[in-house]
């Protein structure tokens, strides 16, 4: 059944009610674990600082300079808007003019009346959403404020990744109705309406995918890929770059798409049966069971202050253990963005260690993909070494790490 996709005016709403919850919770957070007393986020139009967008309602135009300042009063995080921008009540204004001039004049005078003794930029380096400030809003800004007020300045990357990484229960709730909705995208594709075995593509998938998306009102997280994994008996057959799904071919997907301000990454296998067949394989119905495992093995590995480092080791030496053929796991942050700012768990070429952005701390309330693969012989494919990658939403609560909405449990067939 199709699912229900809200419209735009009722999810402007929506996500506008959510911006405000997670102004009055996650920020004050995440300011004061980063031990800063104010934050500035300057960008310009068409060029805005992807913290940005996660601060500003989606119906809201802002054009030319932006600035946004957060100044930590001790008993509330004061917010303000110096900007041609109309947020409402959201954030003030203590500036309506149109010269620019005026408005970094504005932007000194809030600083310098509050006199703070850290200011947060975002300048980070390890993580790429908290190094959004351009050179020239940079340099604009350390004139405006004078050597005494920018020899405060100091990297915001804390309290970005904080603020990127930090779920509410709120959307922890919505994520499940969007992964639902990315679901249903995903199994239409993978189905016996959509794949006719000699004449359907992974392109054609590929475009389907993405026009399924548009359809239904939503945007892709990512540009989708379908590939075929197929014996090599099967694929002596035809040409290296075959892309036709033929029967014996097992199809494999990578694909998400964004919904509510949120992000989804999926990646599911479905089987092309053969002349005869009413499965897959034994042996690829093994590795499935062995995928299956890991993701156990991984959602039981989730604590509180572990680093993705930590996590991975973790994950893999458990895995190693029952004896799971070739486990990797490639897992890293999901939510208000496709990848980062949480900690990354493994690259599929790292399976020891990520520096900096693997060295970042679990808390509850962060979203991760459950990506990982195994790989193990198939007897009926000639004894053929065959991964089978599978990736699947998560989310880390007090409770513990959970599939958001579901997990694939066995091939689609087609």
């Amino acid at each position: 059944m199709r699912p229900t996709i809200l419209p735009i005016r009722e999810r402007a709403d929506l996500m506008r009610e959510v911006l405000v919850e997670r102004l009055d919770t996650v920020l004050p957070l995440a300011m004061r674990e980063a031990g800063l007393d104010m934050w500035i986020v300057l960008c310009q139009e068409d060029d805005y600082d992807p913290v940005f967008r996660t601060l500003m309602p989606m119906d809201v135009w802002a054009p030319i300079v932006q600035a946004l300042v957060f100044h930590d009063r001790g008993d509330a995080i004061e917010r303000l808007n110096i900007s041609m921008a109309h947020t409402g009540d959201l954030y003030p204004k203590p500036w309506h003019g149109h010269d620019e001039r005026e408005q970094w004049a504005m932007l000194r005078q809030v600083v310098a009346e509050r006199d703070p003794r850290r200011i947060g930029i975002n300048i980070g380096r390890v993580q790429w959403a908290a190094g959004g400030l351009t050179h020239n809003l940079y340099c604009q800004l350390t004139e405006t404020l004078g050597p005494e007020l920018s020899a405060r300045l100091t990297s915001a990357e804390p309290l970005v990744t904080r603020w990127l990484a930090t779920l509410t229960d709120r959307q922890i709730a919505l994520y499940d109705d969007v992964v639902s909705v990315a679901h249903w995208v995903l199994a239409a594709c993978l189905s016996p309406t959509t794949i006719a075995p000699e004449v359907t593509t992974t392109t054609d998938l590929e475009w389907h995918y993405w026009q399924t998306v548009v359809d239904i009102g939503l945007e892709l997280s990512f540009r989708p890929f379908f590939s075929i994994i197929r014996s090599d008996e099967a694929r002596a057959e035809h040409s290296p770059d075959d892309r036709i799904i033929r029967p014996g071919d097992m199809v494999h997907s990578d694909v998400g798409l964004r919904y509510l301000g949120l992000c989804t990454d999926h990646q599911e296998v479905a089987y092309v049966l053969g002349e005869g067949e009413t499965g897959p394989p034994a042996g690829l119905q093994a590795l499935m069971a062995s995928a299956h495992r890991l993701q156990d093995i991984y959602l039981g590995e989730f604590a509180v202050g572990l680093t993705g480092n930590e996590l991975l080791a973790r994950i893999l030496s458990r895995a190693r253990a029952e004896g799971l053929p070739e486990p990797r796991v490639y897992s890293h942050s999901l939510g208000h963005f496709l990848h980062e700012p949480g900690p990354l768990i493994g690259l599929p070429w790292e399976q020891e260690a990520c520096a900096g952005r693997g060295d970042v701390r679990l808390e509850a309330g962060y979203a991760f993909t459950m990506e990982l693969s195994v790989t193990g012989l198939v007897a009926e494919w000639g004894g053929q070494r065959v991964t089978m990658p599978l990736e699947q939403d998560v989310v880390f609560t007090p409770e513990g790490c959970r599939v958001l909405d579901r997990r694939q449990e066995s091939f689609h067939l087609i």
